[in-house]
């Protein structure tokens, strides 16, 4: 590619012309209500859903204003926001859709009175009871549990979760009692 060709090339991307003064805010204002509704096309024709064109163009001509002295030249503003809403849109969709699940507590509700917690923590052993009232009761998190009873948080969970299951199962099925699971037991 020969230097003309370039420079015409670079010119018609967006590089500064040399007589082309920088945008002003009231020219980006009337290039954005000229400009919005081409932007929502543009989207919508990669593709994009409509609700989520608009709210894409949005937050693209909004980051557009925030960073205006980056547009290079007044001509290719709405190329220039396209690109950024083509951008944020892709960020988007790259977003992990799994979140870190957060410890908290769990507080009883206002009218817990109404369950028989004595009767519900008479069917459980000593472990199963200590766990149970530590999160309900007493309003522990996991750390705190998993730190009182010398295990991992996941372990904990996970001891909560065998004790809530058993005393589902021994209400739901009168008081029968729910074998213990212990790894690694000698046998007797």
């Amino acid at each position: 590619m020969n230097g003309a060709n370039r420079q015409s090339r670079q010119g018609s991307l967006g590089a500064s012309a040399p007589g082309d003064p920088p945008m002003s805010r009231d020219e980006y204002g009337r290039a954005y209500q000229s400009g919005f509704r081409l932007t929502v096309h543009f989207l919508s024709s990669r593709g994009i859903l409509a609700d989520d064109a608009g709210e894409a163009a949005q937050a693209a001509w909004a980051r557009g204003w925030e960073r205006i002295e980056q547009l290079r030249s007044s001509r290719m503003v709405v190329t220039w926001v396209n690109s950024i809403a083509l951008n944020l849109y892709r960020n988007y969709l790259r977003k992990p859709v799994f979140e870190a699940l957060h410890d908290f507590a769990v507080h009883p509700q206002p009218n817990f009175a109404s369950l028989d917690s004595r009767k519900i923590l008479g069917l459980c052993n000593s472990e199963e009871r200590a766990l149970l009232q530590q999160q309900y009761l007493d309003g522990l998190g996991i750390s705190e549990i998993a730190l009182r009873h010398g295990c991992s948080e996941t372990a904990a969970r996970i001891r909560i979760l065998r004790a809530r299951r058993a005393v589902r199962a021994r209400l739901s099925g009168g008081n029968r009692a729910v074998p213990q699971r212990r790894c690694f037991a000698r046998p007797v």
